[in-house]
């Protein structure tokens, strides 16, 4: 444990994952966030007359469960993308289970942040997402955690 990684740095080689399915309302849900109505989300005559062959969800979507890996596992709560770099190597389609995968490929000691190789996976095994991205973990100040700790004194001794 440090300063820097309170909960212990992740070590070079370090991996996170995690799995969901993608459904027409993620589709709709994130219309509704970014406006983007592109035919090849919804229409399904244009979008089998394209290359794709049918409806794909937006990428946006696709690269959502990589934010939750970072948030939630690797390297874990307070950590944000401070850059993210993809290239969409297949389309995700409603209805496919996806994996959102990183690792850890450089750890700073100085600061706690993390160089890693980003990937998004379909459940047949087609890689649809691969990058890079740095993470920052950002780090509570003490006296919130001591505020918050008193509050959960507080509220425990009621």
């Amino acid at each position: 444990m440090s300063d820097v990684w309170p909960n212990g740095a992740p070590a070079v080689g370090d991996k996170a994952r995690m799995d969901r399915a993608v459904t027409v309302a993620d589709i709709e849900r994130f219309t509704e966030i970014s406006g983007d109505r592109n035919p090849l989300h919804y229409d399904e005559e244009y979008a089998s007359s394209t290359p794709f062959g049918g409806v794909v969800v937006q990428g946006g979507v696709t690269t959502a469960i990589l934010n939750a890996v970072v948030a939630e596992r690797l390297p874990g709560p307070g950590s944000v993308f401070l850059h993210l770099s993809v290239d969409f190597r297949a389309p995700v389609r409603p209805g496919d289970t996806i994996t959102g995968e990183i690792e850890a490929v450089e750890v700073r000691d100085d600061k706690p942040v993390m160089k890693c190789r980003v990937s998004v996976t379909r459940g047949d095994g087609v890689v649809a997402v691969e990058g890079s991205a740095v993470t920052y973990t950002v780090l509570p100040a003490p006296a919130r955690l001591s505020r918050d700790a008193a509050r959960r004194d507080v509220d425990g001794a009621v």
